[in-house]
């Protein structure tokens, strides 16, 4: 006949408390809880050790795995030795009553603790698979606002479901939040609407999840304002901005009102640099000095797509250069880069291409013919043979 080892193991202490027997029962009871929990502390000690030694140098994801479990690990191996050693300790009623109220909140707690626990570590397991420090990183920015946006959901929806199984343990609040819950009246409104910030927040960050229109690094227009997603939490999002500003606007921002983003089908983005140049601009060489320009900077996978005069004024022309990248701070380089180079280009090979007054050049080149010794035709004067 077999013999269960938890009745084995609580013979054995029922025997060493008898043998306390000449001591006050509030002592035998100070000193079993305490000899629980110094057992459980060195039990959860040596396991975590040898799992160290185990692992160490082979597994660094294990070993983070154990760092971020520790507490949790050690808080359940306390609650079953107290467990075990509890029944048998010489309480009194009462303080059985109370110790078992204070093991099932704690227990309560443990399992949403836990629940984070394993749900971030799956979590993080799952984004190992992407990387997002490369060029073309769309489905792993992709993934990761995904993962990021639901676990954040997640955590706020563990917590609130603890802390009211947690709270649902004392009769008297159980009983007003019963009776809170059905009235319908004045509190319930009060509730709906002090809870409503926080519940469209929980809502934009579910439908943010799963539409999809900002991700990790995609580069927005917001208010204005240019820069790159840069975190997404449970109630707003952080844009860094071009001069590194942080520009806070809360979730339900991007789910009702309007935003440029820039990267939200691919990675590769085109950029514009605008020359106003005079109608005397060289347009061929200005187009081929801007080809080795960019070839020049030695920027991988960006390329001029077009040179093209786009719009026509009284006093000059308007010359947009596209750029295309695999990223937008490359193409702001880029053009930047552009506007400075062709600019010193212009000004040093084809100085008359830059935009100046037509009037002002027309009146300059009729002085020229008045001056004395100007060659060139004049209103009425015979061209000379």
């Amino acid at each position: 006949m077999q013999h269960d080892p938890l009745l084995s193991l609580r013979s054995m202490l029922y025997a060493h408390v008898a043998a306390l027997s000449f001591a006050p029962t509030w002592v035998v009871a100070l000193v079993v809880v305490v000899a629980a929990v110094v057992a459980a502390w060195l039990l959860h000690a040596a396991i975590v050790a040898i799992l160290r030694r185990i692992f160490h140098g082979q597994h660094p994801y294990l070993q983070s795995i154990l760092d971020k479990t520790g507490h949790p690990t050690r808080l359940a191996l306390l609650l079953i030795a107290l467990a075990i050693t509890l029944p048998i300790a010489p309480l009194g009623a009462d303080t059985k009553v109370i110790a078992a109220r204070a093991m099932l909140l704690a227990t309560i707690c443990l399992i949403g603790w836990t629940t984070l626990i394993v749900m971030h570590i799956g979590a993080n397991l799952y984004l190992m698979r992407f990387r997002i420090d490369t060029a073309d990183n769309l489905m792993a920015r992709k993934h990761l606002t995904q993962v990021r946006l639901l676990v954040r959901v997640l955590d706020t929806i563990i917590v609130m479901v603890t802390l009211g199984l947690a709270l649902m343990t004392f009769d008297a609040v159980r009983q007003y939040g019963v009776s809170l819950f059905a009235s319908a009246g004045v509190a319930g409104v009060v509730f709906g609407l002090a809870a409503q910030p926080v519940l469209s927040n929980l809502i934009a960050g579910v439908q943010l999840a799963l539409t999809e229109p900002i991700r990790l690094e995609d580069a927005v227009t917001v208010q204005n304002e240019y820069g790159w997603i840069e975190e997404i939490n449970a109630t707003y999002v952080v844009i860094r901005l071009w001069d590194l500003r942080r520009l806070i606007v809360p979730l339900n921002f991007f789910i009702q009102q309007p935003f440029y983003n820039w990267t939200r089908q691919a990675s590769a983005i085109l950029s514009s640099a605008l020359l106003y140049l005079d109608y005397g601009a060289p347009i061929d060489l200005i187009r081929r000095e801007a080809i080795a320009i960019v070839e020049k900077s030695g920027r991988a996978n960006t390329s001029v797509a077009s040179v093209q005069v786009t719009n026509v004024r009284p006093d000059s022309i308007e010359l947009r250069i596209l750029v295309k990248s695999d990223s937008p701070g490359k193409a702001s380089d880029t053009c930047a880069d552009l506007r400075e180079q062709l600019i010193g280009f212009l000004q040093r090979e084809h100085p008359e291409a830059l935009p100046r007054q037509r009037s002002q050049t027309i009146a300059a080149l009729q002085q020229n013919d008045a001056a004395p010794g100007a060659s060139g035709p004049h209103p009425g004067k015979p061209n000379s043979v």
